[in-house]
Formats: structure tokens, C-alpha cells, sequence
């Protein structure tokens, strides 16, 4: 014990030495929000493959029930489509339609396979972070789907990390429509429960009913229309009383998320350029 204590009152000066420095490092990167980022994209790196390695050890364990779900999946998506297509074909009596204009509309995106190696649900502004980044193609503002539905938005790049925002952000906002009504509003989180989110702005002249799917909407460059997000569980007013407050089961697991995909928003980004393009032209001629 003497020896402990004359070893701390010689070396003193280096354990406060440090503990400032560590204070004031905290202090720098917390307060300032240009050295916060630089810190965060250097340290994603370092976290990501950590997690990648931890990511890797639960998923060897769980892939049993990872076949499973996979199986039942698969399973049901084949009966969908035979559905389809029996529809499709009695309808236009043109079992080659489905093949020739659904699946080349599919094919104008490219889709990134992803692992989650990092998952929260527990804080009010949640991240997920995924094995993919800049060198995979990975850029900011892409969409990211799961194999239910709608996951986040790419919000940083390294160059074999991403971390994106998912729905269960606060920040989270994207725009969505009621299927088959075409009503829309804009999803977000409240911060509770990790399987509710709220659709705001919904026009009160909005005509559905409770588990009504709602879809994205496909208004902006980042996710194609018709993406799943939830059902409809309840309807409230606004605060103003001027639109309707949607309450959603999000159709995504987040506590169960593993694959998902990055959307390539290449094609929807042309497609917007040429609407918007259109719409300045007209807007032009009216003002002469």
C-alpha cells in the first residue's frame, strides 16, 4: 500500500496531465461541429469492423433461424407471384406482359446487398451502420430497404462503412401515400416504441381505414414508389386541426434487422432532373 501511494504522489503530475487532456479532447469534439464530424468518420472506420467481427459471431449463431424465416419468405413470395401472373394473364390474356414491363422497370435500379453490423433502438436518434461504403458504391442519401420494408436513409460514407439514419431518428422524415387512395404525408418518429411511427400532414379530406397500407410515395430521389412501411393502426387529429396524424406498425423488424439493400437513386435522380426541368419550362412560358 506505501508503495502505491508514493508511486501516485511521484508520477502525479502525469495522471493530471492526462486526465485534462482527456477533458479537453472530450470538451473539443462535443462542443465544436466541424472537429464532432472529423471524429466520427475517423473513429467509423475502427468501430466498424469491430462490429463487423461482432456482427459476424451472432450471426453464425442465429443463421438456423435465419433459414427458416428465408425459407417461409421465398415460400410466400412464390405463391404471390403465381397469383399475379394468374391475374395478369386473365386480365390481357398476356402471360408475357409481367415479364417484359415490371421486371425491366425493376431492372433500371441497382440494388447494394448490405449486413447490419450495428443496430440501436434505444436512443431517441438511432443509427445503424452497415459493411458497405464509398468503394462498394455506397453515396449519401440513398434509400435502404429491408426484406419487409422500408429502413433509413445512407446519412455518412467511409469507404467500407456506412451509418444510416433509419426510421427510428427524430430527424427521420420521408414522404409516403396510402395505398390505392393516394393521400400522403410525411413518416416520422416519436421517440417511444420502436415498431410505431406517426405519418403527419395527411389532408382531412383523406379518405381510408385502419390497416390500410401506407407506401412511399416515390415524390423524392431517394426511395421508388411502393416500398412498404406500415399499416394504419390509428387515426388522430393535429395539433392545429388541420390534417390528420396517422399512427403506423412499421411492416420492419428493427430489433430483428440483418439484410438490407442500397437503393441506387441514379435513375429515380434523372427522373426527378427531367420533371423539374419540364416544370421550369412551362413556368417559363406562363410568365411571358
Amino acid at each position: 500500500m506505501r508503495n502505491l501511494i508514493e508511486f501516485l504522489a511521484r508520477y502525479n503530475h502525469w495522471f493530471v496531465f492526462i486526465i485534462l487532456e482527456v477533458f479537453s479532447l472530450v470538451l473539443l469534439f462535443q462542443y465544436n461541429s466541424y472537429q464532432g464530424s472529423v471524429w466520427f468518420s475517423s473513429a467509423n472506420a475502427v468501430t466498424g469492423k469491430v462490429y463487423e467481427w461482432s456482427s459476424k459471431v451472432e450471426t453464425f449463431f442465429s443463421l438456423t433461424q435465419v433459414n427458416k424465416e428465408l425459407t417461409s419468405r421465398n415460400l410466400y413470395l412464390e405463391q404471390q407471384v403465381s397469383k399475379l401472373s394468374e391475374q395478369l394473364t386473365r386480365t390481357t390474356r398476356d402471360s408475357s406482359l409481367l415479364q417484359s414491363k415490371e421486371l425491366q422497370k425493376l431492372a433500371g435500379y441497382r440494388l447494394v446487398p448490405a449486413q447490419v453490423i450495428s443496430n440501436s433502438l434505444d436512443k431517441r436518434d438511432n443509427f445503424i451502420t452497415i459493411d458497405k461504403g464509398a468503394a462498394d458504391g455506397i453515396r449519401k442519401d440513398m434509400g435502404v430497404v429491408g426484406g419487409n420494408g422500408v429502413v433509413g436513409i445512407v446519412y455518412m460514407v467511409s469507404a467500407h462503412y456506412a451509418v444510416v439514419l433509419p426510421v427510428l431518428n427524430s430527424q427521420s422524415s420521408i414522404s409516403c401515400v396510402v395505398q390505392n387512395r393516394g393521400y400522403f404525408g410525411y413518416l416520422r418518429w416519436d421517440g417511444v416504441l420502436p415498431y410505431i411511427a406517426y405519418v403527419e400532414d395527411v389532408p382531412r379530406h383523406a379518405h381510408f381505414k385502419n390497416g390500410d397500407a401506407v407506401v412511399t410515395s416515390g415524390y423524392s430521389s431517394v426511395f421508388p414508389p411502393g416500398i412498404m412501411v406500415g399499416k394504419i393502426k390509428c387515426t388522430f387529429n393535429s395539433q392545429d386541426g388541420l390534417s390528420y396524424r396517422l399512427q403506423l406498425i412499421l411492416s420492419t423488424d428493427f430489433g430483428n434487422l440483418r439484410d438490407v439493400c442500397v437503393i441506387d437513386n441514379a435513375p429515380m435522380q434523372e427522373r426527378l432532373d427531367v420533371l423539374r426541368a419540364a416544370q421550369d419550362s412551362l413556368k417559363l412560358k406562363d410568365d411571358k
